[in-house]
């Protein structure tokens, strides 16, 4: 029996959600470590476990629910990962940006995604907010390697603007408004699990990164594949400055973007208002 393509594949996971909400997305959201909070901000008509989807990956992070949330947050129709995919655990590209297809297929033309970061600008620090301007990928590795699936985008998408200038104008905005710190910077996507050495921090902040993870950039590809607009949110969790280095302490770097998540709330619930 021939395996399910792509396609098939986010159809059935589609239906099976359709199945089970009569929300219908226009807006889809990843919420990274540490920034589950942001759910309890969603009306929510539906919570569907990851391992009741067909095609979900499962989320192995302690820190990461592992639920999809449909419903409404600022008045506007939502779908919401609670808990996100890495390729440190072990999935390929195509499993981690899965659900971004998936948010696409059921009607979702707008991606926000958050994440914690480490910050190597030195101006910056732990719980600041940064607006992703650009990215860098250097994870060894994209989610659109191999057969492109026509009917989902191009063979060749453009990445000159991944994220949208219209919503990081908007987000401005709105951090003015309710005077929240925002930054706005570059965000590099390495591998992991470990986190890096003073010389790979150094190496980083020349290639012309402010903040470093090990999410996002694969969703972004894949949803500005899919004709998505994309707007980027990091919390800078904790201080990557190689000459005054610290062990990472996970605990602390957890209830860093904890103590921040209220600000990220306000700060991406403004912008769904706004939509």
């Amino acid at each position: 029996m021939a395996e399910a393509s792509l396609a098939e594949r986010i159809a059935a996971a589609a239906g099976a959600i359709r199945a089970r909400s009569t929300t219908q997305p226009r807006i889809g959201i990843i919420l990274g470590t540490g920034l589950g909070g942001l759910a309890a901000r969603i009306q929510v008509e539906a919570s569907i476990p990851y391992e009741e989807i067909p095609g979900f990956p499962l989320s192995t992070v302690e820190t990461h629910t592992g639920r999809l949330l449909l419903g409404t947050l600022g008045g506007k129709p939502v779908v919401a990962m609670q808990g996100r995919f890495h390729r440190y655990e072990g999935y390929t590209l195509e499993q981690v940006t899965f659900p971004v297809r998936v948010m696409r297929a059921l009607g979702a033309d707008t991606l926000l995604v958050s994440n914690a970061c480490g910050g190597m600008h030195p101006f910056w620090g732990p719980g600041d907010l940064v607006l992703i301007a650009d990215h860098i990928n250097l994870l060894g590795d994209n989610p659109l390697i191999g057969p492109n699936a026509d009917d989902l985008g191009p063979r060749f998408p453009d990445m000159s603007q991944p994220y949208d200038l219209e919503l990081q104008k908007l987000a401005v905005e709105v951090a003015l408004e309710r005077q929240v710190t925002l930054r706005r910077g570059v965000y590099v996507a390495v591998p992991g699990p470990n986190l890096e050495t003073r010389a790979e921090y150094r190496m980083l902040r020349t290639m012309g990164a402010d903040v470093v993870g090990m999410s996002t950039v694969p969703e972004v590809i894949v949803a500005v594949h899919g004709g998505m607009r994309v707007m980027g949110v990091s919390i800078i969790t904790d201080q990557c400055l190689p000459d005054a280095l610290e062990p990472a302490n996970i605990a602390q770097i957890i209830a860093t973007a904890g103590r921040a998540e209220p600000s990220l709330t306000a700060l991406v619930e403004g912008v769904v208002e706004r939509l």
